[in-house]
């Protein structure tokens, strides 16, 4: 079968999703020898013109993935360059290994990735954020981001933030030795405590700075003072949550 061509330079080499006036397809530009391999959006019928406001005033400045739009025999087609790693829930799940170290700096990383995506359009920023367009690299220490812009009606900035909480949520999981300023963070986070990307950035950048410090100093104590501040922290928690009376 003969291979589908975009533009006489984007050659089709696989389909990833299709849905009524929507698809994304993987593509190998030939023009490029680095890196060639893309990802393409197509749109058609209402969604070529609500996708063509949307995404006309994209910039590579807030998108550095974006490699070009254009029209081709009607159809609105998106290109952004491909991103590797794994996805974040194969990377972090129950029982994974990642210390505590590390779940900071990926925590940072999806944060850094949520505020750069605050400044597109809702509908483009949370189908980034959702979690087959997540990727962490762990070779490099990057989170990475897949650009399939999939159809999402009815996005706000507050819909952002509910999908930022939950990403960090599978990275910052409480532990008996969660300290109560990692604690309290996880649990504005599971309250939609923030009302937009920015203030949930700075509350962050704080939250950070206390949970090393915490962290830091639980790992000097020994190990039965560990042990009792860590029965001592699951009793707290079970209380707030009812649990105890």
């Amino acid at each position: 079968m003969e291979a589908m061509l975009i533009r006489e330079r984007y050659k089709v080499v696989r389909v990833l999703w299709t849905q009524t006036d929507y698809a994304l397809v993987e593509a190998v530009d030939i023009q490029e020898r680095e890196t060639p391999s893309c990802l393409i959006n197509l749109y058609e019928g209402e969604l070529l013109h609500r996708y063509g406001r949307l995404c006309g005033g994209l910039t590579e400045s807030d998108c550095p993935e974006l490699l070009e739009i254009f029209l081709e025999d009607g159809t609105l087609a998106v290109a952004f360059r491909q991103s590797c790693g794994n996805s974040i829930d194969a990377a972090f799940f129950r029982g994974d290994g990642w210390k505590w170290s590390d779940r900071l700096e990926f925590a940072g990383l999806v944060m850094h990735r949520a505020l750069m995506l605050a400044n597109l359009p809702p509908e483009i920023s949370c189908a980034v954020m959702l979690s087959d367009n997540l990727f962490v690299d762990t070779e490099e220490r990057r989170v990475r981001l897949r650009y399939m812009l999939r159809p999402m009606e009815g996005m706000t900035p507050r819909e952002l933030v509910l999908l930022a909480c939950d990403q960090l949520g599978k990275i910052l999981r409480w532990q008996p030795s969660s300290g109560p300023e990692e604690s309290a963070f996880l649990e504005r986070m599971s309250e939609g405590d923030f009302p937009s990307i920015v203030p949930m950035y700075s509350a962050w950048r704080q939250a950070e700075k206390d949970i090393r410090e915490e962290r830091e100093s639980f790992a000097k104590q020994s190990f039965m003072r560990r042990w009792l501040t860590m029965a001592w922290r699951g009793i707290v928690r079970l209380v707030k949550k009812g649990r105890l009376s």
